[in-house]
């Protein structure tokens, strides 16, 4: 079928909050913008959030809806946050009759919630029933999945052992959906992007806002790890950290910033060849990072956030570990000398090292976008029921 006889999708994208939900949505969008089939991608999502800020860079149409995270109690707020549930579902259903989406997919959080109601609440009325399906990243689903689960179409899990918590009869373990860079760079490229040389890498990453613990036991690391092992160290700080962790620095290593052997910096736009360039990752345990991490061929140290959601780190954590592919220390454990102990059973044991790295390279799934998109467009179709 030529180009011009062939069927036009247009698509709702929803997911927002942080962006182990968003940054599937973009990669998601990303490779439907690139298929020839789709006319129209529409993001929705919560103006203030990060959400907007990624898209828009991205230049995908967006559609603004107010509604922030359930309180964890009931009282005033919680009215107050169902009646913004509820102005900001009775808007999206404005938007699937303005617009007439053939499918949506939803990446969880909390700004995914008004987008999937309102397309249930069509359906229900005979109106224009629209398709949705659902993509989760953790072992543990989160609370979006759990509920609108059994009236999606088709639901997308990044773990076998998250299928336990759904109730749905087109189920598919995808993995995440990752950038296509990850599968074409290599490792000298990416050293060569950030002006390193040819040996030995760790990067050290708490997610884009950091993590103090992480970085308080990292920067009393770094002068060892650089002068004594000559290792390379990527080091992102997150945002809100970064200048503590200058602070500290300058006391620790005053000359820090003549070190060739180290990269300290807030945010990093080009994670793809941070992980590329690396050997091993000291991280938190979201889903996407994890996936990132696998594509890499990292062998990782994972330090779950011990207060997220359904406790859903720890539990990718343990997958990770359960299947050789990580070594684990919990939050509250995180100190200079555990962490030293950790990065050097693997600097000093080559086979371990590379185990690891082998065994997450067999977790990664590169396909997972090309996947979703196919199953999307059943939906679509009306294929998938």
């Amino acid at each position: 079928m030529s180009d011009e006889n062939q069927k036009k999708y247009t698509y709702f994208i929803t997911g927002g909050g942080t962006g182990g939900h968003i940054y599937p949505a973009i990669a998601i969008a990303d490779a439907l913008l690139k298929d020839s089939s789709t006319q129209d991608i529409y993001y929705i999502g919560n103006p203030k959030n990060l959400e907007f800020e990624i898209s828009k860079q991205k230049g995908y149409k967006f559609l603004d809806i107010n509604i922030q995270g359930m309180p964890r109690e009931f009282g005033l707020k919680c009215i107050k946050w169902l009646i913004n549930l509820m102005i900001a579902s009775i808007k999206c259903k404005f938007y699937i009759s303005k617009y007439k989406p053939d499918a949506i997919i939803g990446t969880g959080g909390y700004v995914s919630a008004p987008p999937l109601l309102a397309a249930m609440l069509f359906a229900r009325g005979g109106k224009h029933r629209v398709p949705f399906m659902l993509h989760d990243c953790d072992a543990m689903p989160g609370l979006v999945t759990r509920k609108f689960s059994s009236d999606a179409a088709a639901v997308s899990l990044a773990f076998e052992v998250a299928k336990d918590y759904i109730k749905n009869k087109n189920i598919f373990v995808n993995g995440n959906p990752i950038r296509d860079k990850f599968k074409t760079l290599s490792k000298e490229n990416a050293r060569e992007n950030l002006g390193l040389k040819n040996k030995l890498t760790l990067c050290v990453m708490g997610g884009s806002q950091g993590a103090r613990t992480i970085n308080d036991a990292t920067v009393e690391l770094l002068k060892f790890l650089s002068q004594e092992k000559d290792m390379q160290i990527i080091f992102q700080t997150g945002k809100k950290n970064f200048e503590r962790v200058i602070e500290q620095l300058i006391r620790i290593y005053p000359n820090y910033e003549s070190d060739k052997n180290l990269i300290v910096r807030p945010y990093f736009d080009d994670m793809v060849s941070v992980l590329k360039a690396s050997d091993i990752a000291v991280s938190r345990a979201g889903s996407l990072s994890l996936s990132e991490i696998c594509a890499s061929g990292l062998a990782s140290i994972l330090i779950p956030y011990p207060h997220a959601a359904s406790d859903h780190q720890r539990k990718n954590a343990k997958y990770m570990v359960d299947t050789g592919a990580a070594l684990y220390i919990e939050d509250s454990e995180i100190t200079k000398q555990s962490l030293k102990q950790a990065v050097l059973s693997l600097t000093d044991d080559e086979d371990k090292l590379k185990n690891l790295q082998e065994n997450a390279l067999k977790l990664a799934k590169f396909d997972g976008t090309e996947k979703i998109i196919s199953q999307l467009k059943q939906i679509a179709d009306g294929e998938l029921k």
